[in-house]
């Protein structure tokens, strides 16, 4: 089996082609493995004609999209010359993305994110409140949380300093009983009106050292708050994503798709 190894970020990927009555879930546990696998967050499987990208977490759970992991498809689909133009779309099961290759070299993308959902049904969420902003009381913390859809399930929270002991709530907060499908966790420190950090908490993965919808559901929050101006730069550990809001909430994701190495593996064996 030949993979890509990406990363976007810090973010990292193991990308594969489809094959016909493959259990995904079952390989993306021993792919992502880090000790007795590749080792990655998620499994991206490419399927053509059309074009789809199909995404798994570390813990074999099936997600509907992954900003990072998007645009690391989009550099396997270029490089592997799957498109013939900067421009193209891709399927996922959050809807189609439009992708724009805006730099070769070091390779770059933007990406049409869509619009955020403030449904409760597209959350699944156990209460019926309809403003944004909800108060959840955890372990004597009271904390504010904003909540969505953004590419997948997505909780925002401001802290102070990314250094919070709020940040140790991650977990609970992603398991609390509130979400019936978890949620991602993202703890964002404002810097100024053009800057923020963040540091995000997957369901299914744990904590990574970025998340590219879980920018785009940070930078939503900041703009409907007021907080930030609509094109923010969103400072993680290891690079920066820049994320625009439109007037009308369509958000767009820019940034990096590293290639780390490819290999292949000749068989899997259980740990």
């Amino acid at each position: 089996m030949e993979f890509y190894k990406m990363h976007g970020c810090g973010n990292d990927f193991c990308i594969i082609e489809y094959k016909e009555n493959e259990d995904y879930s079952s390989l993306a546990t021993k792919l992502c493995d880090r000790r007795f696998g590749i080792g990655a967050d998620g499994l991206i499987v490419v399927k053509r004609n059309p074009l789809e990208m199909i995404f798994y977490n570390q813990d074999g759970s099936r997600a509907s999209m992954c900003g990072n992991g998007i645009r690391c498809f989009a550099r396997y689909a270029y490089d592997k010359k799957l498109v013939s133009s900067k421009k193209f779309d891709c399927l996922t099961l959050a809807g189609v993305m439009k992708i724009e290759i805006t730099e070769e070299q070091p390779f770059s993308c933007k990406v049409d994110m869509g619009h955020p959902s403030f449904s409760n049904s597209m959350i699944h969420i156990s209460d019926d409140i309809k403003s944004f902003g909800r108060l959840l009381t955890i372990d004597g913390y009271s904390l504010t949380i904003y909540s969505f859809f953004m590419g997948t399930i997505h909780t925002v929270i401001f802290v102070d300093s990314l250094e919070s002991d709020v940040l140790k709530l991650a977990e609970k907060i992603c398991k609390n009983r509130l979400f019936k499908k978890q949620t991602n966790v993202n703890f964002v420190h404002l810097l100024d009106e053009q800057h923020i950090e963040l540091k995000t908490y997957e369901r299914g993965v744990g904590w990574t050292l970025a998340c590219g919808t879980g920018a785009c559901a940070s930078v939503v929050t900041c703009v409907r708050l007021k907080l930030t101006k609509n094109k923010v730069s969103v400072q993680l550990p290891y690079g920066t994503l820049k994320i625009e809001v439109t007037k009308k909430e369509n958000v767009f994701m820019e940034g990096p798709a590293v290639l780390s190495y490819r290999g292949k593996i000749e068989e899997l064996k259980e740990c």
